[in-house]
């Protein structure tokens, strides 16, 4: 049985989808064929393009990738696909799936499942179904609606907590690598802090799961084999666990193994000695995660980090000529205007360039946060109340410090300021 997975960003170009590239792998070693399709905004690809690709592939199930801005582009290649051929069972998955309300199924007549566990598992679930002429029988992890349109919702399915038992996109050759610029690597998932604003520690119950060593460095390896050498480690947190990170990088120079590497991680999960490895391994950027720089707003964020540290942590990477990136927020729950401006202030004074990932942003307010639960505790109130279901209140919001007329002087104020203002910087 054939199964063409999407994913589709116009706003950005991509790179090679990894949590895709994952369940793509997982499929193929139960014995489907499996079909990665990736739409960015450089992507050269049409209507008819897509037509062709469905009518001569002849998937018996798709899965697309869906997340907040990207969901009504979604909805319309759900729609284009059941054009084509009708019989076709249609999935969304990640981010914006996970905790959308099962009744969003009402208003996505083109959409069968709903995918909110374990992405490799479920999916494999939904693909037996159809396989086997019962697209409704034995699921877990998904909410369905059947032939005549009633929606169902099943129980939970647990991952694998050893990641090494998932087989490997980049050692199965999931992706193409004559145009692959870098690689995204995942040796771990899961987050077990309480940031009010992410959804990630409570899709993983607030576990972290890891790859060994061994299957890192054998994937790195292979990528190397294949010519690419620009890594871009994806995990939240990938410090977590020094010991750990500490043999992979000696294990990348012991073997001699060619890396330009970015990361991201907590500011207090570095040191000095931490770093200094880092760059030599070929660490040219780290991100923090910074968000505030009001020591009042940061203190009510689930983050428990001080500016201080933050601070600090700058200092340590850029002693070792490692570029920083800070993720910041404006909108946050209790901040004003000059709590705002202490955020851009303090990304200036610490000589952190205004460029990529440290291009500030409103907060978005996505399913499964804290902040979506319990918006009306943070003093939120959404400006869209008649949204559809399968969108959250994403940036249409108001606090009681801020409305919209004030954000958009904050944003305006960043990219007043921006090394990208020269080209379009997407909210």
């Amino acid at each position: 049985m054939n199964i063409l997975l999407i994913e589709m960003n116009p706003f950005v170009p991509l790179s090679p989808p990894i949590s895709l590239g994952y369940i793509a792998a997982f499929l193929e070693s139960k014995g489907f064929t499996v079909k990665i399709l990736m739409i960015g905004q450089d992507t050269p690809i049409s209507k008819v393009n897509l037509d062709e690709l469905i009518r001569t592939f002849q998937p018996a199930l798709v899965g697309l990738s869906a997340y907040q801005r990207t969901m009504l582009y979604v909805l319309g290649l759900a729609r284009l696909i059941k054009s084509v051929n009708s019989n076709i069972k249609v999935a969304i998955g990640g981010p914006q799936a996970t905790f959308m309300p099962s009744e969003a199924l009402a208003q996505m007549p083109d959409i069968d499942y709903i995918c909110r566990s374990s992405g490799e598992i479920t999916f494999f679930g939904v693909a037996q179904a159809v396989k086997n002429g019962d697209p409704f029988s034995n699921l877990a992890g998904v909410s369905y609606r059947n032939d005549n349109s009633d929606i169902f919702d099943t129980p939970a399915v647990e991952g694998f907590s050893d990641l090494d038992s998932y087989p490997s996109p980049y050692l199965n050759d999931v992706f193409d690598y004559s145009t692959m610029r870098e690689a995204i690597m995942l040796t771990s998932r899961g987050c077990p802090h309480n940031c009010i604003f992410c959804y990630t520690p409570h899709a993983f119950d607030h576990k972290i799961n890891f790859h060994s060593v061994d299957r890192i460095i054998e994937e790195i390896r292979w990528l190397n084999k294949k010519g690419v050498r620009r890594l871009w480690f994806a995990d939240p947190n990938i410090s977590y666990k020094w010991t750990r990170i500490e043999e992979l990088f000696d294990r990348i120079l012991t073997e001699e193994l060619d890396t330009q590497i970015w990361l991201q991680t907590r500011a207090d999960l570095v040191n000095t000695e931490m770093l200094k490895l880092m760059k030599r391994i070929g660490v040219d950027s780290i991100a923090f995660g910074l968000e505030s720089a009001s020591k009042r707003v940061l203190s009510k964020l689930g983050k428990h980090i001080s500016i201080e540290k933050i601070a600090e942590a700058i200092k340590l990477a850029q002693n070792q000529a490692i570029e920083v990136e800070l993720f910041t927020i404006f909108g946050l729950p209790y901040e004003t205007m000059d709590d705002a401006l202490q955020t851009l202030e303090f990304v200036k004074q610490n000589k952190v360039k205004i460029m990529g990932n440290t291009n500030s942003q409103q907060m978005q307010i996505y399913f499964g946060t804290d902040i979506a639960q319990h918006y009306e505790n943070y003093s939120i109130r959404p400006l869209n109340p008649k949204r559809p279901p399968y969108l959250s209140i994403g940036c249409q919001y108001e606090t009681a410090h801020m409305g919209p007329a004030e954000m958009k002087k904050i944003q305006g104020l960043w990219r007043a300021q921006s090394l990208d203002r020269g080209r379009r910087i997407v909210s």
